[in-house]
């Protein structure tokens, strides 16, 4: 028997019944073949030696595809556990995915102690398994074939995964004399593993849950080529410069304080500057695309987010609700800004002739994220969101999706985020009841999303199953200046809270319908985004941006009173000037606001004050020589323009 295998370009080949990825790629070429690493059957990524048994379209995967790098960071956990398991024996595993940059494994070592001493050991076990190339083996199991081996092996973690699975979807992979409980998928053999360095080690409570035991994470990084590993610690070391919390800290933009609570940052006074540019830069854009600002309050009933799903869905990620005197009566922190939005568009009866409504706020939410989740300003409990919704007709969605697509991609081009995907999120078709509302929505809406990015000659990916509860989104993916990949901007089309809010407009036919509702934030929280675009510029920001755009230093106290003027001047002509009159020495001053990252320096002394004139230093550049402080603002405002572009 034959099966017909269906490639991304159309073409159709045959092959036997029971044809493996491998077999696929070294019939095309015996380099594919060697370079391959994992291969998608049917929307679902496989081991490249696992058989196909029914007509397929398939797309294979070597290291440059998302889907090869985690199919090799996959089978790195289990090269690192195992090695682990001979170093340690006794030891209790936990669980052990790929992830964005590598992969880490939940590790129960009881009596052990391990630190980051042990690690060259534990990289130089992983390379003597990997040099054997050890076959990775996939098995089927019964559930009381999978209980029965871990039970045997008193290994709890792997029995309560298990005891949560259903009969007929179990697996375990085997490589040598090691065993894993796992969906998969795997490299063929560990010889792939070419590169090894665990990066860290940290604790991580069983499942995420405080309540449980605490486990040590160890996390690591593996490459099929030395020179990619030399590449990644390079980048690695200049990450660290870059660090926004390092940053945040040298230029004085924010803080945190366990008085207040983990997770919830203090805005400094250059912070807040900072956020204040970003807002009024955003505001002018989305007025000039007919956004309407509106504030709504902190909290809200429990009742509230009851009825937008929020609630059951996330209520345990949520803070407690607050009681009152009134018994009965509950509120949460705001979790979302949508549910009040709703509420704001219901406020009166609309017409098709007021749609689209688009309503855009600043609005701060709380989520309760676990201590060991937090992370600077990327990983908050308390965050801020540019959050807008649009509530518009159903022939309007398109041109509203496309509309907000420009926003996002103006804002990129502004910020100077010149690499960048489109991530098409949709639902998981098998796993129905994570989502409410009809397969006809969800469909209508999955559509306009990809065509909408497809009017806009957006590069996408789609990933099936990332969709929120509500309905399907656009994630723009974001490459920084050291190639680091983070998610920025979100935009999501919603069928389904108009429905449980019972919203509605009257048509021209004078009858009542349902708008639709797109959910959007082009920044996705002020202080995500502003991590992310520290680490991007390295706190180098562009002068418009910039919380001080100029710092005075008068070489000595002599020169005070001309730097002051100098001060004055600037600020009265909208130049954010900072004056540094502290009885140094002016290579200290120059070395301190460099290490502040203000963008210009302006020296003063004897020759200034006689000529009116200033010493200009740019940030990164060096000294650039005299000028009148009249040509020095119109360098100035000539650098904000050519930054600034029009929308």
């Amino acid at each position: 028997m034959m099966v017909k295998i269906t490639f991304p370009d159309g073409s159709i080949r045959e092959y036997p019944l029971g044809v493996t990825g491998i077999e696929i790629a070294r019939s095309i070429s015996e380099r594919l073949a060697a370079e391959v690493l994992s291969i998608t059957v049917n929307g679902e990524v496989w081991d490249l030696t696992r058989g196909i048994t029914t007509d397929a379209t398939v797309k294979l995967h070597k290291w440059d595809d998302e889907e090869g790098k985690h199919t090799f960071w996959h089978t790195s956990a289990h090269l690192m556990a195992q090695a682990l398991e001979a170093l340690y024996p006794g030891i209790k595993l936990g669980i052990g995915p790929s992830i964005d940059n590598g992969f880490y494994y939940d590790i129960d070592f009881d009596s052990y102690t391990i630190s980051d001493d042990d690690f060259p050991k534990i990289e130089q076990k992983m390379a003597e398994l990997a040099h054997q190339k050890l076959d990775v083996v996939r098995k089927d199991v019964s559930k009381d074939e999978a209980l029965a081996t871990y039970k045997a092996k008193g290994d709890p973690y792997k029995v309560e995964l298990i005891s949560d699975l259903q009969d007929g979807t179990i697996t375990f992979y085997t490589q040598g004399d090691f065993t894993d409980l796992c969906r998969g998928p795997h490299l063929p053999n560990t010889g792939y593993i070419k590169a090894i360095k665990i990066l860290s080690i940290a604790g991580a409570y069983w499942r995420g849950n405080e309540k449980n035991k605490m486990l040590t994470r160890i996390y690591g990084i593996t490459f099929p080529q030395k020179k990619l590993l030399d590449e990644y610690l390079v980048m690695l070391e200049e990450a660290k410069k870059r660090d926004h919390r390092k940053l945040g800290k040298e230029m004085e933009l924010f803080t945190f304080s366990q008085h207040v609570g983990q997770g919830l940052p203090l805005w400094l006074p250059r912070g807040a500057q900072l956020r204040f540019q970003l807002e009024m830069f955003l505001r002018k854009v989305q007025q000039k695309y007919g956004y309407e600002q509106v504030i709504t309050p902190h909290i809200g009933q429990k009742e509230l987010y009851e009825i937008s799903g929020h609630w059951a869905k996330y209520g345990k990620d949520s803070f407690r609700p607050i009681t009152t005197p009134q018994e009965g009566e509950e509120f949460l922190l705001k979790p979302m800004n949508c549910p009040h939005h709703c509420e704001i568009y219901k406020s009166k009866p609309r017409s098709y002739k007021d749609l689209p409504v688009r309503l855009a706020e600043f609005g701060t939410v709380y989520r309760y994220e676990q201590s060991g989740e937090l992370h600077g300003l990327t990983r908050v409990r308390g965050f801020t969101q540019d959050d807008a919704h649009i509530f518009c007709r159903p022939d309007q969605l398109k041109q509203e999706f496309v509309k907000v697509i420009d926003i996002v991609l103006y804002i990129f081009k502004t910020l100077n985020f010149k690499e960048y995907t489109a991530q098409v999120s949709l639902r998981d078709p098998k796993d129905r009841e994570k989502y409410i509302g009809t397969d006809e929505n969800w469909e209508k809406a999955e559509s306009a999303i990809i065509e909408a990015a497809a009017e806009r000659g957006l590069k996408t990916t789609t990933v099936v199953g990332e969709a929120a509860f509500y309905g399907p989104k656009l994630d723009f993916m974001v490459n920084d200046a050291i190639g680091r990949k983070w998610q920025l901007g979100t935009i999501q089309v919603d069928y389904n809270l108009p429905e449980r809010f019972q919203l509605e407009y009257i048509g021209s036919d004078d009858k009542r319908y349902r708008p639709v509702m797109i959910h959007r934030a082009p920044f996705g929280s002020m202080e995500r985004f502003v991590a992310v675009l520290l680490e991007h510029t390295g706190g180098k920001l562009p002068i418009w941006l910039a919380p001080d755009q100029v710092v005075v230093l008068p070489i000595s106290e002599k020169y005070s009173d001309y730097a002051k003027k100098v001060f004055n001047y600037l600020n009265n002509s909208d130049i954010r000037t900072l004056i540094d009159d502290r009885n140094e020495k002016i290579g200290k001053k120059i070395r301190d606001n460099e290490l502040r990252h203000i963008p210009y320096l302006l020296i003063v002394g004897e020759k200034e004050e006689e000529n009116g004139t200033v010493a200009v230093r740019v940030q990164g550049e060096g000294d650039k020589g005299q000028m009148s402080l009249d040509d020095f603002i119109m360098l100035v405002r000539n650098n904000i323009e050519s930054q600034l572009t029009e929308i």
